[in-house]
């Protein structure tokens, strides 16, 4: 798999406008867990948001058809590039996102009519865009998992052979990537004092 990187995309919409107080815990867990995401072993890179803070967009940030705008003018979505399913496994479903995703029925449209993520392989060196993403999700919604999009639950190799998940990887990277979001926690100790 060292040809190419694992894509990701995420979609979903909130249950009322981001500012609202039903979506306040998704807000107040949200800089956590893009601190902990771009600290994850096997992160690539991921796009950020025109007019915002971090990383630069990865082309004009567009939203697929079951976009449904509360008003706010967006919704939640993300854009990476992984190392390995496995990678992006462990940073999904442990540490600091993995809390806030186990608790996005409160804050999420829930049931959905349609996919909340779809994953593909790209060439090594090759940057999907918003576009690219979207069209991605339509698709699996359209058309269930293959090769070219597909989920964890039915992934696929680069080479389009059914892929399972190492599930002692999986863990071994998110207590990897626990003790690099602890050390960030750690502040030295001065001479004169208690932690800073």
């Amino acid at each position: 798999m060292s040809d190419f990187h694992l894509a990701a995309y995420t979609f979903n919409r909130f249950l009322d406008r981001y500012q609202s107080d039903r979506v306040k815990g998704f807000r107040e867990a949200e800089p956590a867990a893009f601190a902990a995401m771009d600290a994850a072993d096997g992160l690539v890179g991921r796009s950020g948001y025109d007019g915002e803070p971090g990383p630069a967009s990865w082309g004009p940030q567009v939203f697929p058809k079951y976009w449904e705008d509360n008003g706010d003018g967006f919704a939640p979505s993300t854009l990476s590039l992984w190392r390995s399913i496995e990678a992006l496994m462990a940073a999904t479903y442990h540490g600091p996102h993995g809390q806030a995703f186990r608790q996005g029925a409160r804050w999420h449209v829930r049931p959905t009519p349609f996919p909340a993520y779809v994953l593909w392989w790209t060439p090594y060196g090759h940057r999907p865009d918003w576009r690219d993403a979207v069209s991605r999700l339509e698709r699996l919604g359209d058309q269930g998992p293959t090769p070219a999009t597909f989920t964890f639950k039915t992934a696929y190799s680069p080479d389009g052979t059914v892929y399972h998940p190492d599930v002692e990887l999986i863990k071994n990277l998110a207590r990897l990537n626990a003790a690099r979001v602890n050390a960030r926690r750690v502040r030295p100790q001065t001479f004169f004092g208690p932690l800073l």
